[in-house]
Order: structure tokens, then sequence, then C-alpha cells
């Protein structure tokens, strides 16, 4: 998922080291970017696999998708959007800093839901309105194997449920009325020609 970039450029008067900071930052962003499966890719439309094997190989992925997704300015990662097919997913979306989720799955969901701004580091430039229950209750595994349970509200619910829709191959443009998801595919089909 998609950080907003709303706030970013206050202050005019940014120093040098700013800018350069900024442009690394940018040029970064664009390498990650590059390396994340963009809309188009038939991998963003498959279902993964549930993790069978605990092992270095499932902790280097994990890594390489936090890394990937803190240079890509994202709050959330699904493993389907490298390309490969697991159920495991990474998120930042509070204190706690950034942490893996293997074989998620919803044992609570609020019945109450909000709608709000969702954009998608699969989907650039692409920002649509989406529906999303207030809160959900995860269970899972870490990286390591044990069990893991995460209770998420609001803000950090919204993004545990967008990721858990790239493990079913569902993207935002499907959760979003018509009007919206054809702006979107305006948006994205030229893209999706040139690849």
């Amino acid at each position: 998922m998609a950080h907003d970039h709303d706030h970013e450029h206050d202050h005019e008067h940014e120093h040098d080291e700013d800018a350069e900071a900024a442009a690394e930052r940018e040029a970064r962003r664009q390498i990650a970017l590059a390396q994340i499966r963009q809309y188009g890719d038939p991998a963003l439309r498959m279902a993964a696999y549930e993790v069978s094997e605990f092992d270095d190989d499932l902790r280097r992925l994990v890594e390489r998708m936090i890394a990937l997704m803190h240079d890509a300015q994202g709050v959330g990662l699904a493993a389907t959007q490298v390309g490969v097919l697991r159920r495991l997913f990474v998120f930042e979306a509070d204190e706690e800093g950034p942490r893996a989720i293997v074989n998620p799955v919803v044992v609570e969901r609020a019945e109450e839901t909000v709608s709000d701004e969702e954009g998608c580091l699969s989907l650039q430039g692409v920002r649509v309105p989406v529906e999303r229950s207030t809160r959900v209750v995860l269970e899972g595994k870490d990286p390591n194997g044990d069990d893991m349970r995460v209770e998420l509200d609001t803000y950090g619910s919204r993004v545990v449920q967008h990721e858990l829709d790239h493990l079913d191959g569902v993207l935002i443009i499907d959760r979003t009325g018509d009007e919206h998801r054809k702006d979107a595919l305006g948006t994205l089909r030229p893209r999706a020609v040139l690849r």
C-alpha cells in the first residue's frame, strides 16, 4: 500500500543537502518500484499459496520485502507484488515498526466499515476510495514459524486488509465504484500497453 504524499513539499527553501537527500530517496524509490510488479503483471492476479517451510529463504524474502517497502515509501507489501506466490506480507502501520505475517487469516472483523482513499505500489498514480472494516484481528505465523496475533484499528486495519487482498489476487480497483475504476484504468492502461 502506498503512503500519502500531500505534506511533502511544505518547505520551499530546502538546503542543498536536503535536496540531495530527497533526490537520493527518490532514486531509491524508483529503483524499488522497478522491482515491484506493476499493474498488468499476471502475478498480481494470482492467489498465493500457504507457506509450509519457515527457512532462511523465507527470512531473506521478508528482509528484502521490508527494504523494498521502505525504499518505495510504502506502508505494506505483499509477496505477490514481488512475483512470489506465497501467503505473506510485510507492513508498518504503527509505532511497532515493520512486521511480517505469514499465512495470515482474519479471525475477527468489525462490522463497521469506513471508506477512504487508498494507493498501491503496484498501481502507480492511482488513488481510489475503498470501503474497509474499521478493525481486524489476524492470526498467522512470524517468519520463524511462531504463532502471532495482530489486532489493528483504523489505519493499520486498512493496510492489512489491502495486503490480504493482494494474496488473493484482488486489487483496489476491484473494490471501488465504477466511476473511480474507470478513471484508474484510464491512468493505468497506457502503461500496461507499453510493457
